[in-house]
């Protein structure tokens, strides 16, 4: 197996506690609820990462440990979505979603032909600068990015909660808190790591970058060639309505972010996401949706109608099932792919920031 980057090798040595080149974790951590060194695949995920090291013939080091981050709140829904909440070391927090999106289905003997489908929604900064009208995290404003370490945690610490296999496939969307295209470095890293076919072996092709539209950064992103998904935060069909909703618009315009889009490489069953939230009396109308299919016009597109997750103090209003039906068939009646996404986590703080913004209030 070729070597890892120079960046990449950094980052390992500088993240994981390395003992006699091994990945370790230091069970002597106060920062460490010990809920999450007593699962059964604790030993099988640190065999993978150490497979990893050890094949890339890393050098080993002391201090910093593997696990720097530590869950301090969980919501769980009546669905099954939970909603984390973690503590960095510098006293910082931020938020992932476990979100369990198919049973198992077994055939009439009872035998078990397809296992459970589970996606894990990442954050890749604490707080966010983007400042969109919709999202809790926006309250809060930018503090920083997280570290790629801080990153690959949360998948680890997911998995560990929820009784996983260390080999179970899972789906990761970086559509958290904070704006993946502005910690593009730490990004990029985290999914090489998660990637790496010795370690937990997530293909780039079930991780999703959703992005609100960095015009350059989507060139760059596409440039590293790392085999992902991209999602775009649209939103809005008309320039007024979306710097209205996602005040980077009034940097980076429709035209503009679509015509970096162009660019992206795509495999050939791949298509580009976007993701529109739909808003009551707002962006929910036929006339917004015969703009969006002239939007799409050339894309490989599928469309993902998200129905507000309504939060305290927030302007807007979740659509109606039948306006959001209206709205999906006519983008799929003219030959584009377009899904209404199921609600998960209504009756917990599951929209992005909810749960920060909470329990930062509640101090």
């Amino acid at each position: 197996m070729k070597n890892l980057p120079k960046d990449l090798i950094a980052f390992l040595e500088s993240n994981f506690t390395l003992k006699g080149g091994r990945v370790g974790i230091d069970k002597k951590d106060k920062n460490i609820d010990s809920k999450f060194n007593n699962n059964r695949n604790d030993k099988i995920i640190e065999s993978r990462f150490n497979n990893s090291l050890e094949s890339n013939n890393l050098s080993p080091t002391h201090r910093p440990t593997l696990l720097t981050i530590t869950p301090i709140k969980v919501e769980i829904s009546s669905d099954g979505t939970k909603k984390y909440l973690f503590q960095t070391s510098d006293n910082l927090t931020f938020e992932s979603v476990f979100l369990k999106m198919k049973d198992k289905t077994r055939d009439k003997a009872g035998k078990i032909i397809k296992g459970e489908k589970y996606t894990f929604c990442l954050s890749s900064q604490v707080g966010c600068s983007v400042g969109c009208a919709f999202c809790s995290t926006a309250k809060g404003g930018f503090v920083r990015n997280l570290s790629s370490g801080e990153i690959v945690q949360q998948v680890l610490l997911l998995k560990k909660d929820n009784n996983l296999d260390a080999n179970k496939s899972v789906n990761l969307v970086f559509m958290g808190m904070g704006e993946p295209l502005l910690n593009l470095k730490n990004v990029a890293n985290a999914i090489k790591i998660l990637s790496c076919k010795d370690g937990l072996n997530i293909a780039p092709r079930r991780q999703t970058i959703s992005t609100s539209g960095i015009a350059p950064q989507i060139e760059k992103l596409g440039a590293m060639e790392l085999g992902v998904q991209i999602a775009l935060s649209l939103h809005a069909v008309n320039d007024n309505l979306r710097s209205e909703l996602i005040p980077m618009n009034r940097v980076y315009n429709i035209a503009k972010v679509l015509e970096s889009l162009k660019k992206f490489p795509l495999k050939s069953r791949n298509r580009i996401l976007f993701e529109y939230l739909v808003l009551k009396g707002k962006n929910d109308d036929l006339d917004s949706a015969k703009a969006l299919v002239k939007l799409l016009n050339g894309f490989k597109a599928k469309v993902n109608l998200i129905p507000f997750n309504p939060h305290e103090n927030s302007e807007f209003e979740r659509p109606d099932s039948k306006s959001l039906e209206a709205f999906a068939s006519f983008l799929c009646e003219r030959g584009i792919t377009a899904t209404i996404r199921e609600s998960k986590g209504l009756d917990i703080s599951a929209a992005c920031g909810q749960l920060r913004e909470k329990t930062l209030k509640n101090k």
